[in-house]
C-alpha cells in the first residue's frame, strides 16, 4: 500500500513511522493494498492558509484530509482493479508539538495519532455528532492499540515477521 510522506515544516518528523501507521490503518480497514495515500507536513502559516479555505477558520490546525471526490478502482469487470489515489492528509507538526505537551506525551506519538485520525476522515469517518464521534475516536483507540502492540522493526517501523511457536 503506497503511503508517501512528504515534511515541508520546519520540524524534523519521523516519516517512515507515518508512513508505516498509515499502511497499518489502511490494512486493517481492509483497503485495496494498491490504493496510494499522500501524508504532507506543512508548517503553521501553510496550514493556517489551508483551514481558513477549506474550513472557513482562522489559524492552523493539527490535521486536515483531503479526500479524493471519486476513487476509480478499475472497470467492476476487472478482477484486479488498478491503482486508487485515496487522498491527501495534511499535518501540521508545531501544532501537533504543542498538543503532545498539552497531553504529556511525545510529538511522534501525537503524529501517529494525527495520521491515523486522518486517514479514518479519507475514509469517510466523521465526529460532527455525538454518535460518530464515539465511533471514530472508539475506531482510532482501537487502531493506534494495535498498531503499538505489534512488534517493529526499529529503523523501518515495518512490522517483525514472527516465526512458529517455539522458534
Amino acid at each position: 500500500m503506497p503511503v508517501e510522506v512528504a515534511n515541508e515544516s520546519e520540524i524534523a518528523v519521523d516519516e517512515s513511522a507515518i508512513a508505516a501507521v498509515c499502511t497499518y490503518v489502511l490494512g486493517e480497514m481492509g483497503v485495496n493494498p494498491v490504493a496510494e495515500l499522500a501524508v504532507l507536513c506543512v508548517d503553521p502559516d501553510y496550514m493556517s492558509t489551508l483551514h481558513e479555505r477549506w474550513m472557513g477558520e482562522k489559524g492552523p490546525t493539527d490535521v486536515l484530509a483531503f479526500p479524493m471526490d471519486e476513487l476509480d478502482t478499475g472497470r467492476p469487470d476487472e478482477p484486479d482493479p488498478g491503482p486508487a489515489l485515496l487522498g491527501d492528509v495534511v499535518l501540521c507538526p508545531s501544532v501537533a508539538l504543542r498538543q503532545a505537551r498539552a497531553a504529556g506525551h511525545s510529538m511522534d506519538d501525537e503524529l501517529l495519532l494525527l495520521a491515523t485520525h486522518g486517514v479514518l476522515h479519507i475514509l469517510g469517518y466523521d465526529h460532527m455528532e455525538p454518535e460518530e464521534e464515539k465511533e471514530m475516536f472508539g475506531l482510532q483507540n482501537k487502531l493506534l492499540a494495535g498498531w503499538r502492540a505489534t512488534p517493529r522493526e526499529p529503523v523501518t517501523g515495518a512490522p517483525v515477521e514472527r516465526g512458529p511457536a517455539g522458534r
